[in-house]
């Protein structure tokens, strides 16, 4: 008797080795076994339905904004080009929301989704994805790719007759979507991350107890890169050695990654908020209230042209090409064209997020590098740091999903010099989005997207 009570790690007798049984018996368990190859050979499809998806919204955007402009005349699009460009998106989308089953998809200041996603909704969904992003809509293209990559996976398993439980409906919409945004970002952790966060897997406890630890694993690189830095002592590394001119961090560095992290929860809190009061008024009349709010945001994009004489698509658009643009050479933005795009674009962020459809993640990313690159000058402060810190902490305060957002950055940058200070920044903007008064809750009217297909 003492003896058996002295090994609680033998079969049976402690939590550890039950929950170890369990999860052997949910892998040995055929039907999982069947949904993991039904995964496998998921991805295919999903994978090239994205890509042709992507390469098709590029194509479009390239010949609204470039092809047709200098086939008119002009080397940039005129000032007043986003005004019949968003008043035709906002008339579909507005159409698509009223009438088709899904109302064209999620609304965007709700966040990211990987619920279900019926195929019968996937025309709505991808027309009005269509309408909105290569017209001129301050959104990106993760939403519909995730409820892509949902609908086909739920497509596929109805037509191999597999059985629809809910847990076919969860697992095969899961990998249906991380097959998608994989495409997007050309990286699987992402999406793997990405769904982990969104979907919710393991619920508050996974946050209460992911934040100390990435928290303390950013403190201590910073800690344990700076004492092999200043002492010239090596320890041995994993990281490979790439030829990348990243900067070393410093205190000013690190210590203007703070104020900075704070300053963008506060201020995106708001738009958020607004968002999602925007998407009340437009649910209390869909058409005519979304090309309202359309319209408004390209009256944002050609007021920031006629103030600045840069193109209107600095502020219409998702911001991902204009993102790579003010990387390569973010000395080319005067500060009052920063300070424009900054204000503009954040408005014109806010109407898309409660009226268009699409996705948060590249507007939130290109605002936070904007706000980076304002603030740079700042005395111990680098263009660099400041512009992975602004990333950050937009999108960890936008999109409430820190992990992803650090990913995101350090996928972006190429490298994992800036991982510390993203990981500070998005942690500082994360927990003081949270503590921040709850944002206004989205009206049942808005959902229809989720409920109109059933």
């Amino acid at each position: 008797m003492t003896e058996t009570n002295a090994h609680p790690a033998d079969p049976g007798s402690g939590q550890q080795p039950l929950e170890a049984d369990r999860l052997r018996d949910i892998l040995r368990a055929p039907g999982y076994l069947k949904i993991l190859v039904f995964s496998a050979l998921l991805g295919i499809p999903v994978s090239l339905a994205a890509f042709w998806f992507l390469v098709g919204l590029h194509e479009m955007e390239h010949l609204v904004w470039a092809d047709l402009p200098h086939g008119l005349g002009w080397d940039t699009p005129p000032w007043w080009w986003p005004i019949p460009l968003l008043l035709v998106a906002g008339v579909v989308v507005g159409l698509v929301a009223a009438h088709l089953p899904g109302a064209g998809g999620h609304v965007p200041a709700s966040g990211l989704h990987t619920d279900g996603t019926p195929p019968v909704t996937l025309p709505g969904i991808l027309l009005a994805a269509v309408a909105s992003l290569p017209l001129g809509a301050v959104l990106g293209p993760e939403a519909p790719l995730i409820a892509l990559g949902c609908g086909l996976a739920l497509l596929f398993r109805d037509l191999t007759r597999t059985p629809a439980t809910p847990q076919t409906t969860v697992l095969l919409g899961a990998a249906g979507a991380a097959a998608a945004i994989a495409a997007i970002f050309g990286n699987p952790l992402i999406a793997a991350v990405l769904l982990i966060e969104v979907a919710g897997a393991g619920g508050p406890q996974l946050f209460a107890v992911m934040l100390p630890a990435l928290l303390s694993s950013g403190i201590g690189a910073l800690v344990f890169t700076g004492f092999g830095r200043w002492t010239g002592l090596e320890t041995g590394s994993l990281s490979l050695k790439l030829p990348m001119p990243f900067p070393h961090l410093d205190a000013g560095d690190v210590l203007w990654t703070i104020p900075i992290a704070l300053a963008l929860a506060v201020l995106l809190h708001p738009v958020l908020a607004a968002a999602r009061r925007i998407a009340a008024y437009v649910s209390a009349g869909v058409v005519s209230r979304t090309v309202l709010c359309a319209v408004a945001a390209a009256g944002c994009a050609s007021l920031y042209a006629l103030i600045t004489g840069r193109t209107p698509a600095d502020v219409a658009l998702s911001g991902q090409t204009t993102l790579g643009l003010l990387a390569a050479d973010p000395y080319a933005w005067s500060v009052g064209a920063l300070v424009a795009v900054l204000i503009c674009k954040g408005i014109a962020y806010t109407l898309c997020l409660g009226s268009l459809r699409g996705g948060p993640v590249f507007p939130a990313l290109f605002l936070g590098a904007a706000a980076g690159a304002l603030l740079a000058p700042l005395p111990g402060l680098g263009v660099v740091p400041a512009m992975a810190a602004g990333m950050a902490a937009a999108t960890a305060s936008t999109l409430r999903l820190p992990v992803s957002s650090v990913v995101l950055v350090v996928l972006l940058l190429g490298g994992s010099a800036m991982m510390p200070i993203a990981i500070l920044a998005a942690v500082i903007a994360f927990v003081t989005t949270e503590l921040l008064p709850d944002r206004p809750a989205l009206p049942p009217a808005s959902h229809a997207e989720t409920t109109a297909a059933h």
